[in-house]
């Protein structure tokens, strides 16, 4: 395995570019405080180096929060209750790097709705899900299976940071939805009844009823029901 400094002390590091994208965003973005320990952590682990936007995303913040906590993706994390959780902690990485350890795949950002972001492995179909290896796939928690982006870690955080979020999820939004977001702490999701992926909801997302809650409970609930009426076990969700 590589030493720490190996990963972080590299040439055209991604941190600079990623953080005049942050600037240049049009659409809110927050940039959480890492914490230190995580940091290593995580980038330890995973045995990238600060070159890559995902090793400048876990050693240089605790991770990104886009429309006022909508969206968030994984990085240092905070290090404080109630704050975004790492990488590391939401994927259970073991505390001291091990290279024998393999990620049951690796969660990289959830929405508040309980959908997931997730790299893909060497296998995808092995662990039951779309795309191409080294690509970003999406939990829909209206659909409950996997859709495949179709892109790499670097261009999904750029696509996040292009402003383009809304027509991602225009069939996900009712009115009112940023003040329900912000007010959801980083712990939790938002669950919807009647389900995002029955038909009353897909039908009139405005007259569902939502409540903020645990995002454990938000990810076990569309797991179940992912796998009582949807195409397939879903698999690992992240642990928050």
């Amino acid at each position: 395995m590589r030493e720490l400094n190996e990963l972080t002390d590299v040439a055209d590091p991604a941190w600079p570019e990623l953080l005049a994208m942050v600037d240049a965003c049009p659409t809110p973005v927050a940039v959480a405080p890492a914490d230190l320990g995580e940091s290593r952590r995580g980038l330890l682990q995973l045995q990238i180096t600060a070159r890559s936007m995902l090793g400048g995303i876990v050693l240089n913040s605790g991770g990104l929060v886009f429309d006022d906590g909508w969206v968030r993706v994984y990085g240092g994390g905070s290090g404080r209750d109630g704050a975004l959780p790492s990488l590391a902690q939401v994927n259970g990485f073991p505390e001291v790097a091990d290279p024998a350890w393999q990620a049951p795949g690796l969660v990289v950002g959830h929405d508040v709705l309980g959908g997931v972001f997730a790299l893909n492995g060497i296998d995808p179909a092995a662990e039951g899900k779309p795309g191409e290896p080294g690509q970003i796939v999406y939990f829909a928690p209206d659909s409950l299976e996997w859709e495949a982006l179709g892109v790499g870690h670097s261009t999904w955080i750029q696509w996040l940071l292009s402003g383009d979020v809304e027509g991602f999820y225009s069939r996900l939004r009712w009115d009112g939805w940023r003040e329900e977001a912000s007010a959801a702490g980083f712990s939790q999701g938002i669950t919807v009844f009647p389900y995002l992926w029955t038909k009353e909801a897909h039908e009139d997302l405005g007259a569902t009823t939502r409540r903020a809650v645990p995002m454990r409970e938000v990810l076990g609930m569309a797991a179940d029901f992912a796998r009582q009426f949807g195409p397939a076990d879903p698999g690992f969700l992240g642990a928050v």
